[in-house]
């Protein structure tokens, strides 16, 4: 029997991010995947005009009945959450279904370059923070990391090696059990940075850098992570697949017109074999 996997995210009507590209991924992986949508987007918003429809009140009405029909996931994985409301339901929600044994993944999606992105408040933060608090696995970038653990944001040095343990320690303080830094700047060198709970190892991985950007791509990139966690996959590994997945992606399509629309997920499943 397959394992069951309940994203929740946003989902885009235009463009291969959040559940958009995380379903294809997971269920290519051999997944059974269910969704819960936080927002509804019409198109990525790498484009200069765009429309999100808060999706709380059907949270909000939709986890009652799932809990009342008995439905059981193996693993939630979170990413966008749209309201306070919406985070406040869900964190209880993924704490309920943690004591059941349930696996739950975080990826704090809130900030990046520096900043929290337009139109999302500072109290999300603390938000973040309860959620982080019930992962098994939380997956910030480097800025998420940052904003998360007070620490002050240097784009342009980054952190030293022991900076970037003290980043890891952070964000387990808060409670996650394992931990995934994207997208740090460690001593000039780009790399993901980790800690496996399960083998109580740390793990500092390069990046190869191709220079082009698609939206999207971190959510490829957990959603690989996550396919291999749960096949009983160490993390460093499972993180180190995924990034060679995202980098293959992105190599196949760089010559693609539109990379607003993100990487058509697709048409290139057999890049994740």
């Amino acid at each position: 029997m397959e394992d069951q996997i309940l994203l929740i995210n946003d989902m885009c009507g235009y463009g291969k991010v959040a559940l958009a590209a995380m379903l294809p991924v997971l269920t290519h992986m051999g997944y059974r995947i269910h969704n819960l949508p936080t927002a509804l987007v019409s198109d990525t918003l790498n484009y200069p005009k765009f429309y999100i429809q808060d999706c709380t009140e059907y949270v909000r009405n939709t986890l009652p009945i799932w809990d009342e029909l008995g439905f059981t996931f193996d693993a939630i994985s979170t990413g966008f959450i749209q309201s306070e409301e919406e985070s406040r339901i869900i964190a209880d929600f993924c704490e309920r279904h943690a004591a059941k044994g349930t696996s739950i993944f975080v990826d704090p999606i809130m900030a990046d370059h520096g900043r929290l992105y337009a139109g999302v408040p500072k109290t999300t933060i603390g938000l973040m923070r309860r959620l982080v608090s019930l992962a098994d696995c939380t997956v910030p970038n480097y800025t998420e990391a940052c904003l998360l653990t007070d620490t002050p944001v240097d784009l342009e040095r980054g952190v030293s090696r022991p900076e970037a343990d003290r980043l890891v320690d952070g964000i387990r303080k808060i409670g996650a059990r394992s931990v995934v830094i994207t997208s740090a700047l460690v001593e000039g060198r780009p790399m993901v940075l980790g800690y496996d709970h399960l083998l109580g190892e740390r793990f500092a991985l390069p990046i190869q850098m191709v220079d082009v950007y698609f939206p999207g791509t971190g959510d490829i990139f957990s959603s690989v992570m996550i396919g291999h966690v749960l096949r009983g996959m160490p993390l460093a590994q499972a993180t180190s697949r995924a990034m060679e997945a995202v980098r293959k992606l992105i190599v196949r399509n760089q010559y693609q017109e539109d990379k607003s629309r993100g990487i058509p997920i697709e048409t290139c499943l057999d890049a994740l074999d």
